[in-house]
């Protein structure tokens, strides 16, 4: 068995793809997930499966929502030793707490063109900072990620990518849930 942490974009905001915690565990167990946990209404959820192939587990998953909750869901699923690279790698790690407070991890589920990422390492946001690696656009928001002109969205529409953004407060959680 192989532990698991898989991030679901865009449910349960503003009243839009409603998912319940407790049907949404159910749900991973019933196709076969095992020791499944969820993490806060965003859409986290730690398990363990026999499946070795993180791009299956994210098509599993999303077709199980699809057919149960009759919408689709963009999924990311890391490796617990890929989510510990991504901690591990941010350039912007602080033992600060007001830093901590500012630190976003932006979850891409593949590296961005080299055309767009040079055109877009150009660009300068008032008040932000930002990394990229091939898994994680890596953010400070120093007057927090809800004033941030540099959002998901943004850098979904500019790099061609699917993303799903955390704070790091969640990603430490979830890497604590697995372990």
């Amino acid at each position: 068995m192989i532990a698991y942490i898989a991030f679901l974009r865009g449910i349960n905001v503003s009243g839009k793809n409603k998912i319940p915690m407790a049907e949404l565990r159910e749900l991973c167990e019933s196709i076969k997930l095992q020791d499944v946990k969820t993490y806060i209404q965003s859409g986290n959820i730690v398990f363990k499966s026999v499946i070795k192939s993180t791009s299956e587990l994210e098509r599993l998953i999303a077709a199980a929502i699809l057919k149960r909750f009759g919408f689709e869901v963009p999924i990311i699923v890391k490796t617990v030793e890929q989510l510990s690279a991504i901690l591990n790698e941010n350039p912007f790690a602080s033992n600060d707490k007001i830093i901590k407070k500012q630190l976003y991890f932006v979850l891409i589920n593949e590296k961005p063109n080299i055309e767009g990422l040079s055109k877009f390492r150009t660009e300068v946001f008032t008040n932000e900072e930002f990394s990229i690696s091939d898994s994680c656009i890596y953010l400070k928001c120093n007057a927090g990620y809800g004033k941030a002109k540099l959002n998901n969205n943004l850098l979904e529409r500019k790099l061609k990518v699917l993303a799903t953004t955390r704070n790091y407060r969640t990603m430490n959680k979830l890497l604590e849930m697995v372990g």
